[in-house]
């Protein structure tokens, strides 16, 4: 602690009150500066800025730590936190947003694929299986080892016999095939969706 700041806690201790406004006033730009990050309104930084020091207040009798600062922070951040847990959502999903009075809820999307992206990816399948048909024998096994089975590169050049880095080429020749020949349907299948 720097020697300003143990006289004026020394003076304060003593009943010196104005001591403890010379420090309330030393360190108020950092403290309200940190609670005003997190805080929904000035109004209640300024709540939490005065709590900070009700509490450090109660408690500095006992205050035996190194840096003032540091433990006016840590009890404004004790504060952030209590209030965090207290808060209740801001909203609720049944709550009606829009002027129909949909609830938030409609307007959140799914996690599962609307029927249409379904049917595109049903579509797609039926493009790749028939593209993957036309590869190389090796190269079409490599492709579905990998993305069927989802085996790993290792394994799959020990079903093949072969190197591993063969087992990538292999892979990278068919990928870039595939790319090629389903171009215009992937094209076609996106164009048709509203």
């Amino acid at each position: 602690m720097d020697d300003e700041d143990a006289k004026l806690l020394a003076a304060y201790r003593k009943g010196d009150a104005e001591a403890l406004g010379r420090l309330v006033e030393k360190y108020q730009r950092p403290l309200f500066s940190f609670l005003c990050r997190f805080a929904a309104t000035p109004g209640e930084a300024d709540e939490w800025f005065q709590e900070t020091w009700v509490r450090a207040i109660q408690h500095m009798n006992i205050f035996r730590q190194k840096n003032l600062l540091s433990w006016l922070f840590r009890i404004a951040h004790n504060l952030i936190i209590d209030q965090a847990r207290r808060k209740k959502p801001a909203c609720s999903l049944d709550a009606p947003v829009a002027e129909n009075g949909a609830p938030l809820s409609d307007f959140v999307p799914s996690p599962f694929p609307s029927p249409a992206d379904e049917a595109a990816g049903r579509d797609l399948g039926r493009h790749i299986e028939a593209a993957a048909a036309t590869l190389p024998v090796e190269q079409r096994e490599v492709f579905w080892l990998r993305m069927a089975a989802g085996l790993p590169f290792k394994e799959i050049a020990r079903i093949q016999r072969t190197s591993i880095n063969t087992a990538l080429a292999r892979m990278q020749y068919a990928l870039a095939k595939l790319r090629a020949a389903l171009g215009p349907a992937y094209r076609e299948l996106q164009e048709s969706r509203p």
